[in-house]
């Protein structure tokens, strides 16, 4: 498989897209360190279900936002496998509001978990990187930080801010042949979509060319794609998984 013996840190992995990534790049062969902030028993039922079918996993409890917590998490699974060979930076959350009745707080906790979230996982896990002179990293954006979106100036900032960050630590790391890609997704099956409205999903998917909004599948076979050797001369990219979203 094409990335046996490859060591995998993927955040907020307990469900969702973090939990399909993890779960689709321990299937190629990857070890995989499943980070979770409040979900232990799902997270937990990620490592049986990999460990069952021959894999190698654990599960790390970790804010991403604490710098504290993310440079104790990377030294666990250093510690664990020697290495970490992909970096996945997928926490994250929502806290829609207007603008005018967002609070302070709600722009803050995205902003940290989101943006600070992968500001920190990537700087900790680079030295290990640096040192073997190869590394992938996999940042979650959204269309949402390409296009805006009503209601959400925070997470729409936040996966923005991500953008930028992934074309800048690109030009950084190019020549330690580390790559640093990100994915926007568009309406993908997750407990945030499930949460919508009957009128406001069927709103939704007429925007959508395909008709239909994305599978967490999805999105974690492009993830395996870019960990894999076949993506060494991607870099600096943003890629969209949306289906065909049109915003008029």
């Amino acid at each position: 498989m094409e990335l046996t013996g490859k060591t995998s840190l993927v955040t907020g992995a307990s469900h969702g897209i973090g939990k399909a990534i993890a779960l689709k790049l321990a299937s190629h062969g990857s070890s995989v360190a499943v980070n979770y902030r409040e979900s232990a028993n799902e997270a937990a039922e990620i490592v049986r279900i990999i460990s069952e079918a021959g894999g190698e996993a654990l599960t790390i409890k970790a804010d991403v936002a604490d710098g504290t917590a993310v440079k104790e998490m990377v030294r666990q699974v250093i510690d664990k496998w020697g290495k970490i060979d992909i970096l996945v930076n997928n926490a994250g959350i929502t806290r829609d509001a207007l603008l005018l009745r967002m609070s302070e707080q709600a722009w803050d906790d995205v902003l940290a978990i989101n943006l600070r979230g992968a500001y920190l996982c990537t700087k900790h896990v680079l030295p290990a990187m640096t040192k073997q002179r190869k590394g992938r990293i996999i940042n979650m954006a959204s269309v949402a930080g390409v296009t805006g979106n009503a209601g959400q100036a925070n997470y729409a900032a936040s996966k923005g801010g991500l953008i930028a960050f992934t074309r800048s630590v690109a030009r950084e790391m190019g020549s330690r042949n580390i790559t640093v890609n990100a994915i926007a997704p568009g309406f993908i099956k997750t407990r945030m979509t499930d949460k919508l409205s009957d009128e406001i999903k069927s709103s939704i998917l007429s925007m959508i060319s395909l008709g239909r909004f994305g599978e967490p599948e999805e999105i974690a076979e492009l993830v395996a794609f870019l960990s894999s050797d076949r993506a060494s001369y991607i870099t600096g990219q943003v890629i969209s998984i949306d289906g065909g979203i049109s915003s008029s």
